[in-house]
């Protein structure tokens, strides 16, 4: 009986590694293939595009050449400077007028009940427009800017799980013994 419940403890804990696996593969996947693929990820932080989606939400977003964008087009940008505001904004273009110095943009956030106060250009050839959003996959970026969170989310189980080969490296190398029935008594040659 203590033998099947070993075996069917180490099946379960196998059954555990391997998803840990698959899914801290699927994790750094969801990383990793994005940036490939020319997508950046933004995380949003504030509540002003509430509605259509929310704090701690991770925006996914495709570089667009300017021209292209349009009004209904949500983007992330820097304000202007003499805006106050010193962080990325993603909001909804509200205008796009035409001046002598190329187009002129506004914006608000979807929450907000007026537009932003500022006119802005964007200087480079082209901007990060919203693809599509993933609810709450923002605080895991969050949570691992910090050094004592991105030790636990991240060296706690890398830890645990290099003690368990660590464990089983042991095991694998003492050497067997063998059961009572497995061994033959000396005088009876016939058992083999």
């Amino acid at each position: 009986m203590a033998r099947t419940q070993g075996a069917w403890r180490r099946r379960l804990l196998g059954s555990v590694l391997n998803l840990a696996a698959v899914l801290g593969i699927a994790a750094a996947a969801a990383v990793l293939v994005p940036g490939l693929l020319g997508i950046e990820r933004y995380v949003i932080t504030g509540t002003s595009m509430s509605g259509t989606f929310e704090r701690g939400s991770l925006a996914f977003e495709e570089q667009v050449p300017v021209d292209q964008l349009q009004v209904g087009d949500v983007i992330t940008y820097m304000p202007p400077p003499d805006s106050g505001i010193s962080h990325l904004v993603t909001h909804r273009i509200v205008s796009i007028e035409a001046s002598a110095e190329g187009p002129v943009y506004r914006t608000k956030g979807d929450a907000n009940s007026s537009q932003d106060p500022w006119e802005f250009r964007l200087d480079e050839p082209t901007q990060p427009r919203v693809v599509t959003t993933v609810p709450y996959a923002g605080y895991v970026f969050i949570a691992l800017a910090d050094k004592n969170q991105r030790m636990l989310m991240i060296g706690v189980p890398a830890g645990a799980v290099a003690a368990l080969f660590l464990v089983d490296l042991i095991r694998g190398l003492r050497p067997k013994t063998l059961d009572a029935d497995q061994l033959a008594p000396a005088g009876d040659p016939g058992r083999a």
